[in-house]
């Protein structure tokens, strides 16, 4: 997969995403939340959507969720993920990060 700043530079060699470490403090699988903000658009919360479901699947009902900033300046949208390790996490943020509409995932 080709990855890209928002500025269009393409990631090369900057990020090796590891094997499995095991220094992580989370049991894998387990249910994980993630805020992505960006810009506010109509389709910013089917974007984040799309990215999570080509990482995790499907997500069930109720797993996404967004607010406006009170300017609707922003928009963060939250998802809950059943996450199965680390990599796909690792993963999952760095095709988010790598979206041009999103200026942070947390």
């Amino acid at each position: 997969m080709d990855y890209r700043d928002r500025y269009g530079k393409k990631f090369i060699g900057l990020f090796k995403l590891p094997k499995e470490p095991a220094d992580t403090l989370l049991e894998f699988p387990c249910d994980f939340p993630i805020k992505v903000m960006g810009k506010y658009a109509d389709d910013f919360e089917a974007l984040v959507t799309e990215i999570a479901e080509r990482h995790v699947g499907v997500l069930p009902a109720g797993a996404v969720s967004s607010r406006p900033s009170s300017n609707r300046r922003f928009v963060a949208v939250t998802i809950v993920i059943r996450a199965q390790s680390k990599r796909q996490l690792d993963e999952l943020y760095l095709e988010l990060t790598s979206t041009e509409q999103v200026l942070m995932a947390l």
